[in-house]
């Protein structure tokens, strides 16, 4: 099931001083925690943006589209990357690029600034892969082995998620605190360069490196088939890109083109970007379509949620009325759960097996869009809703990121990582496209907002492709006790 290189694996001189656990699980946590804030400070604002940059609420979905879009392009490559140059050193181009666009997006006046920027925070994606490559190379002379791993992981998600929510009221604060519209837009900016800061001198280099180079011919064409298949969905149903249209059908039909042709140059690559055949086996496909499902509805929702609670229901006939403070106080007991759910997740696997883990997940989720559907009218019951679901998302969140990773030798570890994160990036750009096309099927014209009808649709949606998940799941075989993690 894993890839094995033929190259030796050749050691990298020591650092003159050993870091100390701690320093590097804190160090760890606060790039991740940078993250959550890069990833959550946007939400709380997205209505009052409709009006300071002149866009509409459909519009706004372009941001997330544009952020996993740039994602997937960094992902591979960073993680190929890390694994062959040091971990260490790619993490600290990763979050000086993270810092640049960030500050691009403090600067934004305008709607392309603003997403040019985005385009640059979408880097983020490969802190995680890299920072589990250093942790994994620590844990490799470790007793603990994948299991110290496990539990790092878990910590990295809940930091993770502690970031989104940080962000979502840092966010809300300032733009309540701060006379100026935009002040708000630099609350990523302060936490990655407080990130980069501290764990420059801290986190250490990884202790091997396997020999090779990197496939930028594969990843050129990974990038530009998902890139295409992504546009087209993403812009599909819109004015002039009609379902039918000759322009979306042949985006489409390129992106499909160019990703056959990915996997036809990977096949035949020495050192590919990466291993396609590892999806020969069943598991390493289960949990690859576990991910898409559970990102659909998790990133799919990320902008229409937060806009529904600040739509005001005496103006447009429906939404929970909220200020932007309000709003991200409203989506905290989704991120806590979340993180909740990550915290708890090992145990679970424990006691009830990675199978049914995934499973439970995904019917958490779908349990969480269905509140939201039939209770949207009744604030308390709509936030339990979001409860649920996102207590669901944090036990796929860590069960699908560990699993990926522990069908990898450690040479190979941020790549296996990366893999998932990529298809974290897919499965959520698939889900912001349909919500996309969602929300502009269902905008009146010279509107801002959309009727009521496409939050129901989304809602329905996401609650459909997340129980479908869950019979995914069932599919996964569970390893014998006997076999051990490694065999994954």
């Amino acid at each position: 099931m894993t890839h094995t290189d033929a190259r030796p694996v050749r050691p990298v001189r020591p650092a003159v001083r050993a870091t100390p656990a701690t320093a590097v699980i804190a160090s760890v946590a606060l790039v991740e925690l940078s993250s959550g804030i890069t990833q959550g400070f946007l939400s709380p604002l997205l209505r009052g943006l409709t009006e300071t940059l002149e866009v509409s609420a459909a519009d706004l979905n372009w941001i997330s589209i544009a952020n996993l879009l740039a994602s997937v392009a960094f992902t591979p490559v960073l993680s190929r990357m890390g694994d062959l140059y040091g971990h260490r050193r790619v993490l600290r181009w990763n979050l000086a690029i993270v810092l640049l666009g960030s500050v691009l997006v403090g600067l934004s006046r305008s709607f392309g600034t603003l997403l040019a920027g985005q385009i640059l925070q979408g880097a983020f994606a490969g802190f995680f892969p890299l920072l589990v490559g250093i942790l994994r190379n620590r844990a490799r002379t470790a007793d603990g082995g994948d299991g110290e791993s496990r539990r790092g992981i878990s910590l990295m998600v809940a930091a993770l998620v502690g970031g989104i929510a940080l962000g979502l009221v840092a966010s809300g604060f300032v733009a309540e605190a701060v006379d100026s519209p935009t002040a708000a837009l630099w609350v990523p900016a302060v936490a990655t360069s407080l990130a980069l800061a501290v764990t420059w001198p801290l986190l250490p280099e990884s202790a091997h490196r396997p020999g090779g180079r990197i496939d930028w011919a594969g990843g050129l064409l990974l990038c530009l088939g998902l890139v295409a298949l992504m546009l087209g969905l993403g812009l599909g149903g819109t004015p002039g890109w009609e379902w039918t249209s000759a322009r979306t059908l042949a985006v489409l039909a390129g992106g499909v083109l160019v990703t056959a042709l990915w996997v036809r140059v990977e096949l035949r690559t020495a050192e590919p970007m990466i291993d396609v055949r590892m999806f020969r086996h069943r598991n390493v496909v289960i949990v690859s379509l576990v991910t898409l499902t559970f990102t659909f509805g998790m990133i799919g929702l990320q902008v229409a949620n937060p806009v529904f609670m600040g739509t005001s229901p005496a103006e447009h006939g429906y939404g929970l009325g909220l200020d932007p403070f309000a709003t991200g106080l409203a989506m905290l007991p989704n991120m806590l759960s979340l993180a909740l759910g990550a915290l708890l997740a090992p145990a679970v696997a424990t006691a009830v097996t990675d199978r049914l883990t995934l499973v439970s997940g995904s019917l958490l989720m779908a349990a969480g869009y269905l509140i939201s559907l039939t209770c949207h009218t009744h604030q308390a019951l709509f936030l339990a809703g979001t409860t649920v679901a996102g207590l669901g998302t944090g036990f796929l969140q860590h069960s699908t990121r560990t699993l990926a990773v522990e069908s990898v030798p450690h040479e190979r570890t941020s790549v296996g990582s990366g893999i998932n994160e990529l298809l974290i990036n897919v499965g959520g750009s698939v889900g912001a496209a349909a919500v996309l096309t969602v929300f502009a099927a269902r905008t009146p014209a010279g509107q801002a907002l959309p009727e009521l009808g496409a939050y129901t649709v989304s809602w329905t949606l996401c609650t459909a492709v997340a129980l479908a998940g869950a019979a995914l799941g069932l599919l996964y075989r569970s390893p014998r006790p006997t076999t051990g993690r490694a065999a994954r």
